[in-house]
């Protein structure tokens, strides 16, 4: 009996022993991070059957468990992935925001100015210095969008660069998890998969977690305890004891932006923005895609949209040199990047057809044998053609030479070049053309009242020396006119006349005159070309481009146009701060619950310590009762 009592004690002391280790163990890692609670589970060892019935034969460790909670941890896992990824768009659309929203660094003031400088040179169009102001005020605003455009590729440097990083950050991870996969299997099989190597389950969950910090990922465990991990659409980066690799790579599409691929055993799997979804990875691509890409393009768009109508409108008018207005602004082209990959060897050429109507998007063009398919970036839309040319968004788009294979496909960027390539083209204050190209006047021995208006001409004008005579009939209460050139003494034709209508001879010519009150019969006016001397009426036409609605098809001004802009970013700034607000709520949520269950809590630890001393000591004192049971057992013997 005294040997029974014996391992009973011995038991006892070896369980308390073991409490002791475990509540200790707990203690000294309270602070390590993503280290779960460890607790001892007993079992009550098999008794010995005798006559008078079963005698207990103490307890056993059955193991040391964790206190994990596995629908706890892949919320966590889930609810990181998507906390990571707003707070790092947050970031990144935050700083986008401040730069376009800024009033002095903003497009607004410099707008501004350029347009007070216009009304300047309208207010006194001989005037060198309001000249020379209108030049300085036009260098500033092209230095404005310089700056603008100087930013967002620094900005698109930026992703570049934290990608480059993340993506170098997920490879040593997937290599330790690969790791710890293996090394767990390993003690999975030493234990016949009864005993669970918790300390290497714990740092390898917290490398997932730090994992899905910075891309999402979704885990499967497998039969040896191992996890295999996959990304995307279900592309494996870790399985069991290997990983691939990710690599950054230039997209074959676009020159300038990175691509992330999938390196397994050396063939690369190329991963969309669509599919790298959570993590930092994923708002890093979300930004530059749908808010970075369409804020530079809407940069652009503004930038063409500026130098296409004041170039139309400056070539309408005439300098102090008497000479029509030339470029005034160099005026960018759409962008066409032919994939490395396209087998054919077909020039695809755009062109802008209505500057109006340019969106702020980008476009895939792609061939299947038998249509074209547009789709627009990053909307995702798409319209299909039997064949090209095809005009769609303000864009003509045309195979100009070679020809299309299946497969083939092409990235068209309308906008992205036009604040990068925007410049101011005149520097001589002479070459600015303010005046109207055409003067009117009115015979001197006119004797009606009528009277013709300065007259002003369209994009359908082309500069001549051609004098326009109109000359008025009156017979029998009816009023005709008939329009004559000079010195050809051309007739251009006759028409009734109406008080306030314009000429429609001249009209055609893109010529426009109003008479208006009551001519007498041989009365003449003449429309003529003018000298650019004193005249401020392109001047003022050109002023009138601020208020003019030439922007997303005739619905903004120029101003409104980045208005939108900065309205459209500050909107989304706002949308993705206050989701990433509640989204780390949430996190901070799931984190909490899973530390109420795995966490270490020193008061109970404490509680543990005492109660595992306490049955050290009892076992203990069982050992030392047995000791001197067999001691009296001895002594009778003797």
């Amino acid at each position: 009996m005294a040997s029974s009592l014996f391992g009973i004690g011995i038991s006892g002391l070896n369980s308390a022993q073991a409490g002791l280790i475990t509540t200790g163990h707990n203690i000294a890692n309270v602070n390590t991070p993503g280290y779960s609670r460890q607790v001892v589970v007993q079992g009550t060892n098999a008794p010995f059957y005798t006559g008078a019935g079963y005698f207990g034969t103490g307890v056993h460790v059955q193991t040391v468990k964790r206190e994990y909670d596995a629908f706890l941890e892949i919320q966590a896992r889930q609810t990181q992935a998507a906390a990571s990824h707003l707070e790092r768009y947050a970031t990144q659309i935050g700083r986008l925001d401040q730069l376009l929203a800024d009033l002095d660094g903003g497009l607004s003031k410099a707008f501004d100015e350029f347009f007070e400088s216009i009304n300047e040179v309208a207010a006194y169009p001989r005037d060198a210095a309001a000249r020379q102001s209108m030049l300085s005020a036009s260098n500033a605003l092209v230095a404005r969008f310089q700056a603008l455009e100087a930013e967002l590729v620094a900005a698109r440097r930026d992703v570049n660069s934290q990608l480059e990083i993340n993506v170098a950050n997920i490879n040593s991870i997937a290599n330790r998890i690969a790791e710890l996969n293996a090394r767990i299997a390993l003690h999975r099989a030493h234990g016949n998969g009864l005993q669970e190597p918790n300390d290497l389950l714990d740092q390898r969950d917290t490398l997932v977690r730090e994992l899905n910090k910075l891309i999402g990922a979704k885990v499967v465990e497998q039969d040896d305890g191992s996890y295999n991990v996959f990304i995307g659409n279900g592309q494996a980066l870790v399985v069991r004891d290997r990983a691939n690799r990710l690599v950054l790579q230039d997209d074959p599409a676009v020159p300038g932006d990175k691509q992330i691929a999938l390196d397994a055993n050396g063939l690369r799997v190329p991963l969309t923005a669509a599919q790298l979804t959570g993590g930092e990875v994923g708002g890093l691509l979300e930004f530059r895609d749908q808010t970075l890409n369409v804020a530079h393009n809407a940069l652009g768009r503004i930038a063409m949209t500026l130098a296409a109508e004041f170039n139309a409108q400056h070539a309408l008018g005439l300098d102090l040199n008497g000479q029509p207005g030339g470029q005034f602004f160099a005026l960018a082209q759409p962008l066409v990047h032919a994939s490395i990959l396209n087998g054919g060897n077909a020039q695809l050429q755009v062109t802008v057809s209505d500057y109006g109507a340019l969106t702020a998007s980008d476009y895939r063009l792609t061939y299947d044998g038998t249509q074209y398919h547009l789709t627009r970036l990053p909307e995702n839309t798409t319209q299909s053609f039997a064949a090209l040319p095809v005009d769609v968004d303000g864009l003509r788009i045309e195979v100009a030479g070679g020809t299309m294979a299946p497969g083939d496909s092409f990235v068209i960027q309308p906008t992205r070049a036009g604040a990068a390539q925007l410049a101011a083209l005149v520097h001589d204050t002479q070459a600015i053309a303010a005046a109207a190209p055409i003067k009117t006047a009115a015979a001197l021995d006119n004797t009606g009242n009528a009277t013709i208006s300065a007259g002003r001409v369209d994009a359908g004008y082309t500069h001549s020396n051609t004098t326009y005579v109109i000359t008025f009939a009156v017979s029998g209460g009816t009023t005709t006119y008939t329009v004559d050139t000079v010195p050809t003494s051309g007739g251009l034709g006759t028409g009734t006349y109406t008080s306030g209508a314009t000429i429609d001879f001249l009209d055609d010519l893109g010529i426009h005159v109003e008479i208006t009150g009551v001519p007498a019969d041989g009365d003449s006016f003449t429309v003529s070309p003018n000298d650019g001397t004193a005249d401020n009426r392109n001047a003022l036409a050109l002023a009138a481009l601020q208020t003019k609605n030439v922007m997303a098809g005739g619905t903004a001004t120029l101003q409104g146009g980045y208005a939108q802009l900065v309205s459209a970013v500050g909107n989304k700034t706002r949308e993705v701060q206050v989701t990433s607000e509640a989204q780390n709520l949430l996190l901070k949520d799931t984190l909490a619950a899973r530390e109420s269950v795995a966490g270490v809590n020193l008061d109970e630890e404490a509680a543990n310590l005492i109660r595992y001393q306490q049955a050290y000591q009892a076992a203990g004192k069982v050992i030392a009762v047995a000791g001197t049971l067999f001691d009296s057992i001895l002594e009778i013997l003797r």
